[in-house]
């Protein structure tokens, strides 16, 4: 895999007028344009691109949100989704000038629609810039993730896939729900099912009948089976596909689980998302990560993933 290219300079804002310095709200017409510009650098975009593959194929309207494009008039240099995370997309090819006016001209647009995401989350110097442009204007965040590496594998595991590992199906809801419950309220702090967790039951459930949604489990014998090691696929576009939801249990914990897991998942979402035809690139399989949880950060690399950028995250 190719190395990332080396940061630029943090971005910082300029005064600009007219449409070369404004952002637009985008057509269905202008998705697959939209998409080119993610496709520029997949697995720092995946997270937006992902969305406009629902919008590519059912339209904006069905895809959960807004898609902005930069410059207002012209062609796309510069993309933002706008949805249950806001996730801007600055191509590194930008000149800094350029770079730092998409920046600003999303930041207006976010402000005056206000916010409506509960994260700020991509690739790090587009996030903390746009962060920097937001923070006088919107509540403060819960937290700030600031260093997130951003790993990617597109090759086979260098660990033994776990066999135990498969894909959940629709009637192992009941066990998969609680599993990813409690991996959400141990990494963000509070459950997701507090006041009703209608939606993010939905989710799950989209996941697993999506056939995303990967689990080990045990206890069938005893008659109460339960998920010890799990992983779902929360984004994934033609070229890559994000593992997020990484969880087991704490009673299995240290027994050797995550890394032949986490082989399983690589492998199973390369067979699932990569053509496997002679001359076509299968899918790369990205994550991104805390940098302080170094423990998951040296499973990951033990499997074969390699940094490929980094990520920032700010939470409300």
């Amino acid at each position: 895999m190719a190395r990332w290219r080396p940061s630029v300079p943090a971005l910082r804002p300029r005064a600009r007028t007219g449409l070369d310095a404004r952002a637009r709200v985008l057509l269905d017409a202008d998705v697959p344009e939209a998409l080119a510009v993610c496709a520029g650098d997949p697995v720092a975009s995946t997270l937006a691109a992902a969305r406009l593959v629902v919008a590519q194929r059912a339209g904006l309207h069905a895809a959960g949100g807004q898609a902005w494009g930069f410059p207002a008039a012209g062609p796309l240099e510069a993309v933002c989704w706008a949805g249950a995370n806001l996730v801007p997309v600055v191509p590194r090819t930008l000149d800094a000038s350029r770079a730092d006016a998409a920046v600003t001209a999303f930041a207006e647009l976010a402000r005056h629609a206000g916010r409506r995401s509960s994260s700020v989350v991509g690739e790090r110097d587009a996030v903390l810039a746009l962060w920097d442009l937001l923070a006088p204007h919107w509540p403060s965040p819960r937290e700030i993730r600031a260093n997130q590496p951003s790993l990617a594998i597109d090759r086979e595991p260098d660990v033994a896939p776990d066999p135990g590992v498969r894909r959940s199906v629709p009637a192992e809801v009941p066990i998969v729900l609680p599993a990813c419950v409690a991996m959400f309220t141990e990494e963000v702090g509070y459950s997701p099912v507090e006041g009703g967790g209608r939606a993010y039951e939905e989710r799950v459930r989209s996941l697993v009948l999506a056939g995303r949604s990967f689990v080990r489990t045990a206890g069938e014998r005893e008659g109460a089976p339960h998920v010890v090691f799990k992983a779902e696929l929360g984004a994934v576009t033609p070229l890559v596909a994000q593992v997020q939801g990484v969880w087991v249990d704490p009673r299995y914990r240290g027994q050797g689980l995550a890394a032949p897991g986490m082989a399983a998942v690589v492998r199973l979402a390369r067979e699932v998302h990569g053509d496997g035809a002679a001359g076509h690139r299968p899918a790369v399989v990205s994550l991104y990560v805390n940098d302080y949880n170094t423990r998951a950060l040296a499973t990951y690399r033990r499997v074969g993933f390699e940094q490929v950028g980094t990520y920032a995250t700010v939470l409300f």
